[in-house]
């Protein structure tokens, strides 16, 4: 069968800037993917039946996203065939690497294809924006200043930088960090070319290291070695590094109950120019 990628991100940096009306926080924040994800691979079914081929530890079939998106582009464009998902995953879950938003939308992407649908990006990503904030950038396929909720977006072009990857053995909730009465929510919006210039933090972090001693601990242990950084709601922080090598040596060093890895930061999706959809962001 064929192998489809579904990439890790980062969050270079995320500012929370508002509140709408609703209770959903505005955000800035810029999405870079990275050459390290899950691999998610389709049997096609001609009964419509959707399902996945393996267990998914501590996630049950009715929430996986992966086969939420695949019933919802079914329901969408009514479609007669089906799937069973098979996904080798290696990115961890509540890292704040988008592993469920990013397999969710390579669900999308194949099944448009595999299903002969043609729908466009614009249409799989409405669809996917349905699953999550952050669907939408991976099915768009480049790398994006991200306003909103994170779902309005505009092409940018960060340095291919490498970065080591450290994983604390915590999951973070990201709906209780957000609820936390001690986040910053208003801070003051910044432009792409400020990003560019060097500025941006994450506000999310302070929380998420009191409520989190995990993340505390791995911040600042990886801060030693340069300028870390949690990405998303965490519990994944991260650091830029010279080269691999750079990043295989500090990793070496790692407290035993850190998991981590080294990977390079990419502008563009590995599906990005599947046949019959645009990867390029509006903007």
């Amino acid at each position: 069968m064929q192998i489809w990628p579904a990439p890790a991100k980062l969050n270079l940096f995320l500012h929370v800037v508002g509140c709408r009306p609703d209770g959903y926080h505005l955000l800035q924040t810029v999405f870079q993917f990275l050459d390290y994800g899950d691999e998610l691979s389709f049997e096609i079914t001609d009964d419509g039946r959707i399902a996945r081929a393996t267990e998914l530890a501590g996630v049950p079939e009715e929430t996986d996203l992966s086969v939420r998106a695949a019933r919802l582009l079914q329901a969408h464009a009514r479609a007669k065939r089906g799937a069973v998902i098979h996904l080798k995953k290696r990115i961890p879950a509540g890292g704040g690497l988008g592993g469920g938003s990013s397999d969710a939308a390579t669900t999308l992407i194949a099944l448009n294809e595999l299903w002969g649908l043609g729908l466009q990006r614009e249409e799989l990503a409405a669809l996917g924006l349905k699953l999550g904030a952050d669907v939408p950038v991976f099915i768009h396929g480049r790398a994006a200043w991200a306003e909103g909720v994170g779902e309005v977006l505009t092409p940018v072009e960060p340095t291919e930088r490498w970065y080591l990857v450290l994983v604390p053995p915590a999951q973070v909730s990201t709906a209780a960090v957000f609820a936390d009465p001690e986040l910053t929510r208003h801070t003051p919006p910044i432009t792409i070319r400020a990003f560019l210039e060097g500025r941006g933090g994450n506000d999310l972090e302070p929380v998420v290291r009191r409520r989190y001693p995990e993340v505390d601990r791995a911040l600042r242990w990886l801060s030693q070695y340069g300028t870390a950084r949690m990405t998303g709601s965490g519990a994944c922080v991260f650091l830029p590094v010279a080269d691999r090598a750079e990043g295989e040596q500090i990793l070496a060093q790692r407290p035993q109950a850190f998991g981590g890895f080294t990977a390079r930061g990419v502008n563009r999706h590995p599906l990005s120019e599947v046949r019959g959809t645009r990867g390029e962001i509006r903007g």
